[in-house]
């Protein structure tokens, strides 16, 4: 099943994960709809996108990066649907494969290949307005290739992939309260539910979820 960009967190376990390069596989990838920005008093409609990758490895104290209930932690990003040169999804996607998408592969990349694949993650530590301390996701790189040649550990979580086309409910079901309450305000999830989709959602970019094509799918 092909999840395309074109060219035009959740709930669970809440420990911090700890600043640093770890290793990780990318096993969701969630259609967020469009939603509402503001951004220095300008208000956006734009497509997003939620990738999350679990964890693996040690922290600098030598313990197991899992959860109190011993499942891997894991980390989450918000992305725009956005090709331009200074979107995070396309330096990130080109900071993952360690090369710069060709203008082939970006008319129409198909961005479920990075399911299951691993990578590193370079999580930072940023202090909110609260003064909780937030783990985000800064950079994404490719495995090194003595990592790759130890041999990686086995995948734990099984992927899962989430698509306003085609919503697999019972899926949906799973997602902590927050993820669901930020895809039921798009306008794509209101229009499936049989409501009126919200106003400005006619002004959104083009995104491509709606008209897939499978033999369009490019190895990533």
């Amino acid at each position: 099943m092909s999840f395309i960009v074109e060219d035009t967190p959740s709930g669970g376990d809440f420990t911090p994960v700890p600043a640093g390069l770890h290793l990780a596989r990318c096993y969701r990838i969630v259609d967020l709809g469009t939603q509402q920005t503001e951004y220095m008093g300008e208000t956006k409609h734009q497509r997003k996108i939620m990738l999350g990758w679990e964890l693996h490895g040690k922290d600098d104290e030598g313990n197991e990066l899992v959860t109190s209930r011993g499942d891997p932690l894991a980390i989450f990003k918000n992305y725009t649907l956005s090709w331009s040169e200074k979107a995070n999804l396309r330096i990130d996607l080109q900071g993952w494969r360690n090369k710069p998408f060709s203008e082939e592969e970006m008319r129409r990349f198909d961005i479920s290949t990075v399911l299951g694949a691993w990578c590193m993650v370079n999580v930072v530590q940023r202090a909110g307005k609260s003064g909780k301390t937030y783990s985000n996701v800064g950079s994404i790189s490719p495995v090194p290739s003595m990592v790759k040649q130890a041999g990686l550990p086995p995948a734990v979580n099984p992927n899962q992939l989430f698509r306003l086309a085609e919503p697999n409910l019972e899926l949906f079901e799973t997602f902590g309260k927050g993820l669901k309450e930020k895809i039921q305000s798009s306008p794509e999830w209101k229009a499936i539910q049989g409501r009126k989709p919200a106003q400005n959602a006619s002004k959104a970019p083009s995104s491509g979820f709606d008209d897939m094509d499978d033999d369009l799918d490019l190895p990533f």
